[in-house]
């Protein structure tokens, strides 16, 4: 009977020697895959503080652009106050001009539509009649170079028929002074 229970024991020894070496070995396996799970760990925290530091630099970034978009945006403000301002004051003188020119065109009748000759009229050339003197015949023509002679009417800046706008500025403009 002891040799049975010796032998009895020596298989347990042999399993629990059996159980040993598995366990060394996968306890060997965990020491290497920790060395390999902190390192994964470092680089993990690393990434993390480097993605800290760039949503830092986001926020950095986001605070300065929103404050340039308000600075724009206050300045926008301002010149859009600016431009109502101008626009109520054009549209005050345009009510204005618009009033004036009403008012001048029922004094002065309507002038006829000349259409435009194809051939230039011969330029008139009148002589201005001077008083009767010593020189010249009464009623007759002034002698050459004596008194301003007035250019003809083709010489004249602007001459030719006028547009009715034209008409309307210079009755306008005679109305004010």
């Amino acid at each position: 009977m002891q040799w049975l229970l010796e032998s009895v024991l020596l298989v347990l020894l042999a399993a629990t020697l059996f159980h040993a070496i598995r366990l060394e070995r996968a306890l060997s396996v965990l020491k290497r895959d920790r060395a390999a799970l902190e390192s994964l760990v470092d680089g993990f925290n690393s990434s993390t503080r480097t993605a800290e530091i760039g949503i830092e630099r986001l926020r950095a970034a986001a605070e300065g652009a929103g404050k340039q978009v308000e600075r724009q945006t206050e300045t926008a403000s301002g010149l859009r106050d600016d431009l109502l301002f101008l626009i109520e004051r054009g549209e005050r003188l345009a009510d204005r001009l618009d009033a004036l020119v009403r008012a001048a065109r029922p004094l002065v009748p309507p002038a006829p539509v000349v259409s435009a000759p194809l051939v230039p009229p011969a330029p008139v050339v009148s002589a201005p009649l001077v008083p009767p003197g010593p020189e010249a015949p009464a009623g007759g023509p002034a002698p050459e170079g004596d008194g301003p002679e007035m250019p003809p009417a083709s010489d004249r800046e602007g001459a030719g028929p006028r547009s009715q706008a034209e008409r309307d500025l210079l009755r306008a403009l005679r109305l004010n002074r």
